[in-house]
């Protein structure tokens, strides 16, 4: 059982590193790229908060989720 347990938490491991890695795409970041200053924010798969999708493809990251501030 004491196995079972550890690989479960090697496999979890080992799949964050991977979402990680696929997270920013370095070759997208482009600071040169002008965004709408629009309030709709995002959170990236980097955990951060972006004020837009816009913004958030301007720093590299390849998939974000809607913002519930509420």
């Amino acid at each position: 059982m004491r196995y079972l347990n550890l690989t479960i938490v090697l496999f979890l491991f080992g799949c964050e590193d991977i979402i990680e890695k696929n997270c920013i795409d370095e070759s997208s970041i482009d600071p040169n790229i002008l965004c709408p200053e629009v309030w709709d924010p995002v959170v990236g798969c980097d955990e951060q908060i972006y004020s837009n999708s816009c913004e958030a493809e301007k720093n590299g990251v390849t998939f974000w989720t809607k913002a519930d501030l509420d």
